[in-house]
């Protein structure tokens, strides 16, 4: 695995990977790498010829009071587990090289973003387009990979893809979760033992919550419910536990279509977010 810290050298090495018609997937990460980022990498080696990941904790998108300083870096261990995973080249910017002097560009996906993540952390959605659109706009890659965890992330990402012209495949990857459930995330380290043992509350009660609409309980009845648990768990503040329409991300209070149950909640100082698909049986 070749490993780059300088944009200059980015370039040539990705025209090399190119050559003779070759396909290359991208992989963006901000590092802390666990296993549902490793099986981004595994889909990207199923989608194209060539894997190229990225390492870049983005400062837009962390607001304020947020966990910038303290969120992972593990530069030396993440290398060695995309090398061990099949990835071909890593790269690692600057903040210097993604933002240099006088950036004042930014990129905002208004619908998508405005609800949920984006009412609850102001900003977060404009810092997150920006650096996957420089990202992709850097490397070109004929498909993007993100994980399904972060499913508004996505959605944001799916449709500045297409608004700008990127020519490139936005992929999902369904959620990676630990023996109990609980979604892998690099900000389960923050959880003390005690909060990660009642952590698994949450995918619990999404996975209740989702099969009590999909047997047709009144969808109202059924968040209230599920917050109500989160709450006797520990969870707080709870920021949402909602229905939503699986494209458009606009809430719902009947069940229908293509629908996401989303949630995000504290436990302590750590803020989780999960969400599953619901589908109505007939």
């Amino acid at each position: 695995m070749q490993t780059l810290s300088d944009q200059s050298q980015l370039a040539s090495a990705l025209v090399a990977l190119r050559a003779g018609g070759k396909r290359i997937a991208l992989v963006p990460t901000m590092g802390a790498l666990h296993a549902g980022h490793l099986s981004l990498v595994q889909e990207a080696k199923r989608q194209a010829d060539h894997v190229v990941a990225t390492i870049f904790i983005n400062p837009l998108q962390f607001g304020q009071g947020e966990d910038l300083e303290r969120y992972p870096r593990r530069e030396k261990e993440d290398s060695a587990a995309l090398k061990q995973a099949g990835c071909d080249l890593l790269w690692i910017p600057t903040p210097e090289q993604i933002y240099p002097a006088g950036f004042s560009t930014t990129v905002s996906v208004k619908d998508l973003g405005k609800h949920w993540e984006g009412e609850a952390r102001p900003g977060h959605f404009d810092g997150v387009a920006t650096v996957v659109t420089k990202l992709l706009n850097t490397v070109r890659p004929d498909v993007a990979l993100f994980g399904e965890k972060d499913f508004q992330q996505l959605a944001v990402i799916r449709r500045l893809a297409v608004d700008l012209n990127l020519g490139v495949e936005i992929l999902g990857v369904p959620t990676v979760r630990d023996c109990d459930g609980l979604a892998l995330s690099s900000r389960n380290a923050f959880l003390s033992q005690d909060e990660r043992a009642r952590a698994v509350a949450l995918p619990k009660v999404l996975r209740e919550t989702a099969e009590a609409i999909a047997d047709g309980k009144p969808v109202d009845p059924a968040l209230t419910a599920a917050r109500r648990v989160l709450n006797d768990a520990g969870f707080a503040p709870i920021d949402y536990v909602a229905l939503v329409d699986a494209e458009t991300l606009e809430p719902l209070r009947t069940a229908a279509g293509r629908m996401r149950l989303i949630a995000a909640a504290k436990i302590g100082s750590t803020r989780l977010i999960d969400n599953l698909a619901v589908e109505v049986r007939q």
